[in-house]
């Protein structure tokens, strides 16, 4: 599948300060960037880092006054199964140890709270399945409901609040997956078809000795995630970081989906 993207953002900036933007697709096995282009303030240096071993691109920016920041691309996806419910588990001792992090508690996930929900709810399945029943039982005990979550709610206030966006969808499914001895990820990613268009967070488990997309909302296709990062949690991936003050005047993000490649040859 073939996705045009772009992420238009518009800040004020009382002081000179550094701005840490994660908005470009990663590169990845499947997934290539066709065509790209930033559109910055002409005073705006901007810095762009690559990570070699994940794909994942960061980018700096030295931000003052009223800045308007535009990122577009072309980016085309393959298509990855998603049916994990037969997939097994691995034991902890088989894992990657770059998969090891994803079983531990993190800032928005402690995992280490939830255990005994995890072995009440999910404790007579294994592997897929009970990644599987995880991700129904999060659909089925949250409502999707802006506003009631701030930047420092974790997967416990949800849990308790029974609400929440889907970056509190994922902390929590993130969380059960934990506790429940299944390596658990957030992704950030486009979303086509998310409606009103917006950044999505999503989750990937460890199963049979791959990563697994799953988004406990339900809101978008994962045939059209445009991936851009992963980490333990929202901290790991938060589209953009200021390091000093500054005030949001607007921002929006947009994915269209284009012919393929293949359709035009």
């Amino acid at each position: 599948m073939r996705f045009s993207i772009e992420t238009r953002l518009v800040y004020r900036f009382a002081a000179p300060c550094e701005v840490l933007l994660l908005v470009e697709p990663a590169r990845t096995g499947r997934q290539r960037i066709l065509s790209e282009t930033w559109r910055t303030p002409r005073a705006g240096r901007l810095a762009r880092f690559e990570d070699p071993a994940t794909g994942q691109r960061r980018a700096f920016l030295d931000a003052e006054g009223d800045v308007e920041v535009v990122y577009s691309a072309e980016v085309e996806t393959d298509p990855e199964p998603h049916d994990f419910g037969a997939c097994p588990a691995q034991r902890v001792r088989d894992l990657p140890a770059d998969v090891l992090e994803y079983l531990r508690p993190s800032r928005y996930c402690p995992s280490d709270r939830l255990e005994r929900l995890a072995r009440r709810e999910f404790g007579g399945l294994d592997g897929g399945a009970k990644v599987a029943a995880i991700l129904a039982w999060v659909g089925d005990h949250l409502t999707y409901e802006p506003g009631v979550s701030d930047s420092a709610s974790t997967a416990l206030d949800t849990l308790t609040d029974g609400a929440g966006v889907c970056r509190d969808y994922a902390h929590l499914m993130i969380a059960l997956c934990r506790a429940a001895d299944i390596p658990a990820r957030c992704v950030s990613a486009y979303a086509w078809r998310l409606e009103p268009p917006d950044l999505h967070a999503v989750v990937e488990v460890w199963l049979a000795g791959r990563w697994w997309l799953a988004d406990p909302t339900g809101l978008a296709p994962l045939d059209g995630l445009v991936r851009i990062a992963a980490g333990r949690d929202a901290a790991d991936v938060a589209f953009m970081n200021i390091f000093g003050n500054a005030e949001l005047l607007e921002q929006s993000f947009r994915v269209t989906r284009l012919e393929s490649l293949a359709a035009v040859a």
